[in-house]
C-alpha cells in the first residue's frame, strides 16, 4: 500500500468523526416540543439555558427516564420529582449548587454556600414560616433560560439587579402587608450609583452590593456605615474618627445614610456643606452652637480654595490662549484642584483645623499660579509693545526712503532736447 493510499485512507476517516458530541435523544424534550401553552415553555426555553448548554438535561434536575418515550418516563421508579413546590426551590437547587464536588466540574470558581447563605436571608427565613411570595432561586435566576451572571442578558446581571428586584419590591399591592416602602427603586434611579451603572460602570452599587444576594438582609442602623465603607473605606475611616460617630450612635442615626439618603444618593456639592439653604448640617446645628459655626468655617475655607483656584486657572487660560508658556504653572494648580478634593473628602473628619489646613495649602498654591499668570500676561503685553514700535520704526523707515528717492527723482534735471537727436 503506497504512501498516497494510506493519507487518503486517513483523509477519509478524519472526515467521518462527527464534530461534536451529538445529544441522546430526549423523550422530555420530544413530547413537551409537541405540547401547548405552559407545557410547551421548557422545550423553547431550555436552548438558552445554562446547565443544557453544559451538557444537563431535563432528567438531572427532575428526574426520570428521557430515553422512555412512554408517560413511564414519569414513574416515580424512575426518580421522577417533577416541578417542585416554591417552599422546596431551594434544596431542590441547592442539591447540585451546595455541593464542591459535583459543582468541581462544571465551574470550579463558583460559590456553592449559596443555599446556607439564603438561608440566612430575610426571605429564606420567611420562606421556612411558609412565605411562598418572597424571592426564591427562580424569582431572580428564572426557570429553564437561566442565564450566567456575566451574560447581559441575565437577570442578575449588576446592569439588570435594580429592576429584577424591583419587580417585587416596587409594586406597591404585591408587597401589601409586608410594611415596608415600595419606592426604593424609583429613589435609587435619581442616584449618582444608578447615573453609574447605566453609564456601563458594572461596579457600581446597586441592590446586592448593599444588602447581599442570596443572604440579602437590610443593612442595619449600626452596620449602615460599615457597608457603605466597603467602597468608600477613606471616608469611612475619617467619619470613625470625628465626633459624629459617637453622637449619632448615641442617638440611633444611621451614620452615613442620615446626610447622603440611602436609595437616593445624590452626587456630593459643596451647596450640602455649611449654613446655607441646601446645607445638610444645618439639620441639626442651629445658629450660636460649635457645630454651627464650625461647618460654617469648613464651608467659607472651601469656598475660599475654590474661588482662588477657578481665578488662577481662568488667567492661565488667558495666557494660554494668547501663546504664553504657562505649563510650569499649571503642573502646580493641579495640586491646588487635589487639594479641593481632599478638603471635601475630609468634611468627614467635622473638623475646621483639618479642611483648614488642607485649604490653607492650596490657596497659597493657587495664588502662586495666578501671579504667574499675571507675569505671563505682562510678558505678553510687553512683547505685543515691542512688536508695535518696531512695526512702527519699520513703517516710518520704509516712508521715509519713499519720501528720500522722491526727493531726489525731484531734484533731478531734465534731458536737453537736443540729447535725443545727437543719439
Amino acid at each position: 500500500m503506497t504512501r498516497n493510499t494510506l493519507l487518503m485512507i486517513g483523509v477519509l476517516m478524519w472526515a467521518l468523526v462527527p464534530a461534536g458530541k451529538a445529544r441522546a435523544a430526549d423523550s422530555c424534550l420530544t413530547c413537551h416540543s409537541a405540547l401547548e401553552g405552559d407545557f410547551a415553555k421548557p422545550a423553547k426555553l431550555i436552548e438558552g439555558d445554562v446547565h443544557y448548554q453544559a451538557g444537563l438535561v431535563c432528567a438531572d434536575c427532575h428526574g426520570g427516564d428521557p430515553k422512555d418515550n412512554s408517560m413511564s418516563a414519569m414513574s416515580p421508579a424512575k426518580g421522577f420529582r417533577g416541578a417542585p413546590r416554591k417552599a422546596q426551590i431551594p434544596e431542590f437547587c441547592g442539591r447540585c449548587h451546595s455541593n464542591p464536588t459535583y459543582m468541581r466540574h462544571y465551574n470550579p470558581g463558583l460559590r456553592t454556600d449559596q443555599l446556607s447563605e439564603y438561608l440566612t436571608s430575610v426571605h429564606g427565613k420567611r420562606l421556612k414560616q411558609g412565605d411562598t411570595k418572597v424571592a426564591a432561586c427562580v424569582d431572580c435566576h428564572s426557570v429553564h433560560n437561566i442565564q450566567a451572571v456575566t451574560d447581559p442578558r441575565a437577570p442578575v446581571y449588576p446592569a439588570n439587579v435594580a429592576n429584577t428586584c424591583a419587580k417585587c419590591h416596587a409594586n406597591a399591592e404585591y408587597m401589601k402587608g409586608y410594611k415596608i416602602p415600595t419606592n426604593q427603586f424609583a429613589l435609587y434611579e435619581k442616584s449618582v450609583h444608578a447615573a453609574a451603572l447605566a453609564g456601563g460602570d458594572t461596579s457600581a452599587p446597586t441592590c446586592t452590593t448593599c444588602h447581599g444576594n442570596h443572604g440579602a438582609t437590610p443593612p442595619g442602623v449600626s452596620s449602615v456605615a460599615n457597608v457603605c465603607g466597603t467602597c468608600h473605606a477613606f471616608n469611612e475611616q475619617l467619619f470613625d474618627n470625628s465626633p459624629h460617630k459617637a453622637a449619632f450612635a448615641a442617638m440611633g442615626l444611621p451614620g452615613c445614610v442620615q446626610c447622603h439618603s440611602n436609595h437616593e444618593i445624590l452626587k456630593p456639592t459643596d451647596a450640602l456643606v455649611g449654613v446655607g439653604p441646601k446645607a445638610i448640617c444645618i439639620t441639626c446645628h442651629s445658629k450660636g452652637d460649635p457645630g454651627y459655626a464650625g461647618a460654617a468655617k469648613i464651608a467659607g475655607d472651601i469656598a475660599k480654595l475654590q474661588t482662588f483656584y477657578l481665578h488662577a486657572n481662568q488667567i492661565l487660560g488667558t495666557a494660554e490662549r494668547s501663546g504664553m508658556e504657562v505649563s510650569a504653572a499649571r503642573v502646580e494648580l493641579s495640586s491646588a484642584h487635589s487639594d479641593l478634593l481632599k478638603a471635601r473628602v475630609t468634611v468627614h473628619t467635622f473638623d475646621p483645623a483639618q479642611v483648614q489646613k488642607i485649604t490653607g495649602e492650596g490657596v497659597q498654591i493657587a495664588q502662586k499660579s495666578y501671579q504667574e499668570g499675571v507675569a505671563a500676561l505682562h510678558e505678553r503685553d510687553v512683547r505685543r509693545k515691542g512688536l508695535g514700535l518696531s512695526l512702527t520704526f519699520i513703517v516710518l523707515v520704509i516712508l521715509g526712503l519713499i519720501f528720500k528717492i522722491r526727493q531726489m527723482e525731484a531734484k533731478k534735471p531734465p534731458a536737453s532736447p537736443g540729447s535725443a537727436e545727437r543719439s
